[in-house]
């Protein structure tokens, strides 16, 4: 299950919003070992596509630097879709490679009659896709 705070949910949310119709794209940092998403980190989609994100490398190593330096890790990785429900693509799943991290896809696109957006986490494992509950809380 994925435990986030509403101000992060809302971050998350907002900045899927904000880059649409492109991929928005982005990371939630915790400290390390504790599987708490505290720190929002929205990153710049290189692709700047509507169908496709991709992290920049020089922005993806110069955070991984970060997390190291912060003794923090990837808690959350999130992207959203713009016309498709938030369910991992293929392309999504080959990429996938952080097996501790909660993979969370937010729908800009009413797929599902459900309202303007879709937030679903997933894990993903060797290509293996589960979908998890989502607690969303005030505070840790």
């Amino acid at each position: 299950m994925l435990t986030i705070t509403q101000a992060l949910f809302d971050q998350i949310v907002a900045h899927a919003r904000q880059d649409h119709p492109d991929e928005a794209c982005g990371v939630v940092a915790g400290p390390e070992g504790t599987g708490r998403p505290e720190r929002f980190i929205p990153m710049l989609n290189a692709a700047r596509s509507p169908t496709f994100y991709e992290f920049d490398s020089g922005d993806l190593l110069k955070l991984y630097r970060e997390l190291d330096d912060r003794d923090e890790e990837p808690v959350v990785i999130y992207h959203s879709h713009t016309a498709t429900e938030a369910y991992p693509s293929r392309t999504d799943i080959s990429y996938a490679n952080e097996p501790g991290a909660h993979y969370v896809l937010v729908s800009t696109a009413d797929t599902d009659d459900a309202g303007p957006f879709q937030f679903r986490s997933y894990r993903i494992v060797e290509g293996e896709v589960t979908e998890e509950e989502i607690k969303v809380v005030e505070a840790y």
